[in-house]
């Protein structure tokens, strides 16, 4: 789909999903709240679509809650309307809902953690990604996505990197497989760009990064990725490829399991100090 940056009429990403309740809901009033602004103010749909420069058809799917508005279009409707900052308000209520449903779980559990544990063994963390690397790797999906849903899942996966201007920081551990580090996702200048971002993010005091070596004998994390999330309330929640169905668990016999797994895998990969010297040689390499 091609993307008409003039109004903002075809922009991709910003369709309401129906089977998301919540999002549906909060969108719809605040559509219907958008139309009653603008009949007040007796101006057609067009009208007011030329005036905070956007299509007509893009101003009656927002007004009928089918579409979610940008920042920058409620920022022009609360000039345009004279409303003195009570449409530009409405943006915090869009912000619950931006996103598909399934990154704004993930997304509010991350904000809460004060550690965070991950194996990774098939592409890079989320939270590591570039946009464009996370762009690149979810059209490898299949099936694939709508133009609409792929730039929602990127932009609710850059919006979940907000963890690392969190103060204080939570503790975040990754342990990388060696491969995901060499595949070009995207081509060799996405994964360059992709290693750079990663000797960035590394660098600050609350992350340990390491690689484990395609080399190892002995691998504890061959079933597959490890997710563990431990909140201040000293809850947890984890997850695994090859245990428990893979599915989310907060038992404590079950996290153990998870636990012990992870902390093997650390054991048997390089340190942190050797990871960053890796990432460095393979960056030249690159």
């Amino acid at each position: 789909m091609s993307v008409d940056s003039s109004d903002g009429t075809e922009e991709p990403g910003w369709d309401v999903d129906p089977e998301d309740e919540q999002g549906v809901a909060v969108v719809a009033a605040l559509g219907r709240q958008l139309k009653v602004w603008r009949e007040e103010a007796g101006m057609r749909a067009a009208e007011f679509g030329a005036a905070i420069q956007y299509g007509e058809d893009q101003v009656r799917k927002v007004e009928a809650g089918k579409r979610i508005p940008r920042a920058e279009y409620l920022d022009r409707a609360d000039e345009v309307l004279n409303a003195g900052g009570k449409i530009k308000a409405m943006k915090v209520d869009l912000e619950q809902v931006r996103y598909p449903k399934k990154i704004r779980d993930l997304k509010q559990r991350e904000a809460k953690a004060v550690e965070i544990g991950a194996y990774n063994n098939h592409n890079i963390h989320g939270l590591l990604q570039t946009e464009e690397y996370a762009r690149a790797l979810l059209r490898t999906l299949r099936p694939a996505y709508t133009s609409d849903e792929l730039e929602g899942m990127v932009s609710g996966r850059m919006a979940r990197q907000s963890i690392f201007q969190r103060s204080p920081g939570p503790a975040l551990g990754f342990v990388q497989e060696e491969v995901t580090l060499r595949r070009p996702i995207g081509g060799t200048m996405v994964l360059r760009r992709q290693l750079e971002h990663l000797l960035e993010v590394i660098q600050l005091p609350n992350i340990e990064f390491q690689v484990m070596p395609t080399n190892r004998e002995d691998h504890a994390g061959m079933e597959g990725l490890i997710q563990l999330l431990k909140f201040a309330d000293g809850s947890a929640v984890g997850r695994a490829d090859g245990v428990f169905y893979g599915r989310p668990v907060s038992d404590p016999k079950q996290l153990r399991i998870l636990e012990l797994r992870y902390g093997i895998i650390r054991a048997q990969a390089l340190t942190p100090r050797e990871s960053r010297a890796f990432i460095e040689e393979l960056l030249g390499e690159t």
